[in-house]
């Protein structure tokens, strides 16, 4: 029950220095959490910790259910928990916590494999280490325009506008319900402004408290508008009523007039997707935006347009790496034909 000082200082500092979000904070410290446990219950000292004891750990979770879910570890789930700690060592390392660890440079001494079935794409680079075990990466898989169509013929207000906002400007789930009322309304107050007659550009709040820009299109705006005259006011109005504390300034509110929240959102999809028959996540609708957008934009620069699509499209999606857009291209490349009339079977004509 002592307190790990390292730790704590390494969690402030990514939460406050580098404006981490609380779900990644949260990630990390679950990460050290278990792995100060598992330290602890084989008497292992945490700053005296080497190679064997990190691969024991490691080996341990491909053995072990998940204590919470019961399930067994993903691939994915075992290296990032492998790449948390060491992580945490290096940076300990670096601002002179520890004056060294076995556990600092050595990632990339061997590689060890494990294969599986699958038509998975294998991933290069950072699976290959003395501590990670060989990853074979999913690509992302869009919807097609008949799926697109069912999933938001089944959702409920506010979810289905939820669902749209995510497929129209490929915004993640956690940046669309930080939107604010204030941020769709149309005025001249620097945060947003018109593109042309059928889009707006908006800013909006980014994975990691950066700023960014979205698009978006005046029928889908129209569409918020409807929402906001009609579900949201009633539902506000009624919490009033009931003496209830609404929350006003959030743009996607729930039946009882509070900030519609992450979890129910994606419990709802997830609902729904087994309703209609197919798999449904928030990052599904995230990753349609992106692969039928990367596919226009391909095509224009074949017609001869000078353009760069993955660049556009690492823009518009806020990512900081253009690996990260990379994997949307690959999965493009599967089947183009199919994502071109998505956006065109869902999205009404603008004025």
């Amino acid at each position: 029950m002592q307190l790990i000082e390292p730790a704590v200082a390494f969690l402030h500092e990514h939460f406050i220095h580098r404006a981490h979000s609380a779900e990644t904070l949260r990630t990390y410290a679950e990460i050290l959490v278990d792995w100060f446990d598992t330290l602890e219950q084989n008497e292992i000292i945490w700053d005296a910790a080497d190679a064997v004891d990190l691969v024991a750990y490691r080996n341990r979770m491909l053995s072990v259910p998940s204590a919470r879910t019961g399930r067994p570890y993903s691939i994915r789930t075992i290296n990032h928990r492998v790449r948390g700690v060491l992580r945490f060592y290096d940076w300990a390392v670096r601002h002179g916590w520890l004056p060294s660890s076995a556990l600092v440079g050595r990632e990339t001494d061997f590689t060890i494999t494990r294969r599986y079935s699958g038509t998975h794409h294998r991933a290069s680079g950072e699976d290959r280490g003395i501590f990670l075990l060989r990853q074979f990466e999913s690509l992302p898989r869009p919807f097609t325009g008949a799926q697109a169509c069912e999933l938001m013929a089944r959702l409920m207000p506010p979810y289905d506008l939820v669902a749209r906002w995510q497929l129209y400007t490929g915004l993640r789930v956690s940046e669309v319900l930080r939107l604010s009322i204030n941020d769709v309304i149309h005025h001249n107050d620097g945060k947003g402004f018109d593109l042309s007659p059928q889009q707006r550009v908006i800013e909006v709040a980014c994975k990691g408290r950066k700023r960014g820009y979205v698009m978006a299109s005046a029928s889908l705006l129209d569409e918020t508008a409807v929402y906001r005259s009609q579900n949201r006011r009633a539902w506000l109005n009624r919490a009033s009523r009931r003496r209830r504390t609404g929350s006003h300034d959030a743009l996607f509110v729930n039946d009882r007039g509070v900030a519609a929240k992450k979890n129910t959102y994606q419990r709802i999809l997830r609902s729904v997707g087994r309703d209609c028959g197919f798999r449904v996540t928030s990052h599904q609708l995230r990753a349609t935006f992106a692969c039928t957008m990367l596919a226009r934009l391909e095509q224009l620069a074949a017609r001869g347009a000078a353009i760069n699509p993955l660049i556009i499209v690492k823009i518009l999606l806020h990512h900081e790496r253009i690996d990260t857009t990379d994997r949307y291209l690959r999965a493009v490349a599967v089947d183009t034909h199919s994502l071109t009339d998505i956006l065109d079977s869902l999205l009404p004509e603008g004025p």
